[in-house]
């Protein structure tokens, strides 16, 4: 299963990381309508989710995340994220917004974009204290396909742990599920 993930996820994840961007590109803001697809739930949850790009992660610091990853693993690289300066937010109408560290475009067919976003997930003072297993998913991630009038559809995973595979492809485990897909998405002014 984890070959399967790493296959279908780690080519778009390269390809959105190893991308080339201006930082100079104003501030973005999505909307989308996001429907919980967990089988931890008995029914779909659904909730609108504001996302704000205030300003695209640097060349040096995808090459820093990544160099600290291939030396230290996840828990490098949680740190290493967690030390990132913001750039940009998350929030949904029933809770406080948390930062997102890490934000990426990559051109696409017709005007349109890939974005990916990571940040280090909220861990609740239980969750710290009885460090149960979700302790090892530590990261949210995002992606988001849009077209050129900012249009589309996304998804996300609250949690996620990444890994490097025997073969050097970087592993997300839970992504490709789509426990929360992103709907409706559109940039707001």
């Amino acid at each position: 299963m984890r070959t399967m993930i790493a296959a279908t996820i780690a080519a778009t994840l390269l390809a959105v990381v190893a991308s080339t961007q201006s930082n100079d590109t104003p501030s973005e803001r999505f909307r989308a309508f996001a429907v919980d697809i967990s089988n931890t739930a008995p029914r779909s949850a659904t909730t609108t989710v504001d996302i704000a790009i205030n300003r695209w992660s640097t060349d040096a610091q995808r090459d820093e995340l990544l160099s600290v990853f291939k030396e230290k693993g996840q828990d490098g690289l949680l740190t290493a994220l967690q030390h990132q300066p913001s750039v940009g937010f998350i929030s949904t109408p029933d809770s406080l917004s948390y930062d997102l560290r890490f934000a990426r475009q990559r051109p696409e067919a017709e005007g349109g974009r890939m974005i990916f976003l990571m940040t280090d997930r909220p861990i609740r003072m239980w969750e710290a204290a009885n460090r149960p297993r979700t302790i090892d998913y530590p990261f949210t991630l995002i992606q988001l396909q849009v077209d050129k009038d900012g249009n589309g559809v996304g998804k996300a995973s609250i949690a996620t742990r990444i890994r490097q595979a025997n073969d050097g492809t970087i592993e997300l485990e839970n992504f490709s599920s789509e426990p929360v897909r992103l709907n409706q998405v559109r940039r707001v002014q």
